[in-house]
């Protein structure tokens, strides 16, 4: 009976246990959130930072998911000037073949990349994935050998894919959160891949076919990113879209249907842009603080954060936001680039909740020895005038010389009245 009683103590104290929090506590928590889908993750871009998850690590096959991977490799290689955009891709028996969603590209026919490109974002082209795959590696198995090894680059470390297109295999999976893991990296590295995944439709060889992420027509600040299915899994969709200058990322995995998956992602968005908020008070690449430099050969420097001067809080914690910019009025040359010479601080409530190192952006080298002596001597001397007294000497010199001049013209006058007489 004793121990039954302390069991249902405990018990209570473990639901209870909010209650023992402040109220202030209590009041900056978003409220819950229940979805209708296997698994699924909440995700803001540019920090990183998760939101909101539910069964983020089961897992489930990727399905069409698996071309963020396919597109991330080929934007990498564009990114380094081993393929172009105007690039003739040769469409092989094998690539034509290729099964589930096409665009429908002929066999033995030369297709510009960036047509693929959009064919893969847009309508979710196999045979576009198998042929690139084909161009870029030389074979579709060493093209999956290379997202195996990015999966790893990117810390996607419960996937693993056997196609460049995601049609049912023996052994591919993976999660919602190595899904957001990759999408965010995605849309991070190469943000103009949006302008392909925001696409309506998009035509070629006279067929006209309707991205398959319905969100695009439902809200405007939906702007990607991809759909996908299997039957063996369900109906996936990952969502991204920007209000305020947020973008979130919500992944949906194993939804029931197509409206549901539309449903669940556009929920998760609401949620995430209601309750969250992204405080960035000075535009990316601007400096936030100028210091001035001695015995440079320039007089001044611009410091700039070294990383995204953000903050992610949520609304309720928006107005208690403030910022500090900590720097000296003055720094000595040499000064290297990327030097650290300051940090930026923010503050919730008073209590610091994220530093930020700030850093030259150019290299200051000394300059010549007459102007780094005479600063010597002014860094020195400088300080200890008292100006009170130099203002008052300066001017009692100016009018003892006004009044030498004086002097001086009235003589002169006179002597020249007397040599006219």
């Amino acid at each position: 009976m004793h121990k039954n009683f302390i069991v249902l103590l405990a018990l209570a104290f473990v639901i209870n246990c909010p209650l023992w929090l402040s109220q202030e506590a209590l009041a900056q928590q978003p409220p819950p959130l229940e979805v209708d889908v296997q698994s699924a993750v909440l995700m803001e871009v540019s920090t990183g930072a998760t939101l909101f998850e539910y069964n983020a690590d089961q897992p489930i096959e990727p399905a069409s998911f698996t071309k963020v991977l396919t597109l991330y490799v080929v934007f990498e290689s564009l990114q380094k000037g081993l393929i172009n955009l105007r690039d003739e891709i040769y469409i092989s028996e094998k690539a034509w073949r290729t099964g589930g969603s096409k665009m429908f590209v002929e066999v033995g026919s030369k297709v510009p990349l960036e047509d693929l490109i959009q064919g893969i974002a847009v309508v979710s082209g196999n045979d576009a994935c198998v042929a690139v795959a084909e161009q870029l590696y030389g074979s579709v198995d060493a093209f999956v050998n290379e997202m195996n090894r990015k999966t790893q680059t990117l810390g996607m470390t419960q996937s693993h894919f056997e196609n460049p297109h995601g049609l049912p295999a023996e052994g591919q999976m993976t999660t919602a959160r190595d899904m957001a893991i990759l999408d965010a990296a995605y849309l991070k590295r190469f943000p103009h891949s949006l302008k392909y995944h925001s696409m309506r439709e998009y035509t070629y060889n006279n067929i006209t076919q309707h991205n398959r992420n319905r969100l695009l027509f439902k809200d405007p600040s939906v702007d990607g990113l991809k759909t996908g299915y299997v039957s063996a899994a369900g109906y996936h969709l990952s969502a991204t879209g920007e209000r305020d200058g947020m973008r979130l990322l919500a992944v949906v995995m194993g939804a029931k249907s197509p409206v549901a998956r539309e449903r669940e992602a556009l929920k998760l968005l609401n949620y995430g842009f209601r309750n969250f908020a992204l405080i960035q008070p000075f535009p990316k690449d601007q400096p936030v603080a100028t210091v001035k430099v001695w015995k440079g050969l320039l007089d001044s420097l611009d410091l700039f954060p070294a990383e995204e001067a953000t903050l992610l809080v949520t609304q309720k914690e928006k107005d208690a936001i403030r910022w500090q910019i900590e720097a000296p009025a003055e720094v000595t040359a040499p000064i290297a680039n990327q030097q650290e010479l300051g940090k930026m601080v923010f503050y919730i409530a008073d209590q610091p909740k994220k530093t930020v190192s700030l850093v030259s952006h150019q290299e200051i080298a000394r300059a010549g020895w007459f102007k780094s002596l005479w600063q010597s001597i002014v860094q020195i001397r400088l300080p200890s005038i008292n100006w009170h007294w130099l203002t008052g000497v300066s001017a009692a010199v100016f009018l003892l010389a006004v009044f030498i001049m004086f002097v001086l013209n009235r003589r002169s006058s006179r002597r020249s009245k007397t040599f006219r007489r």
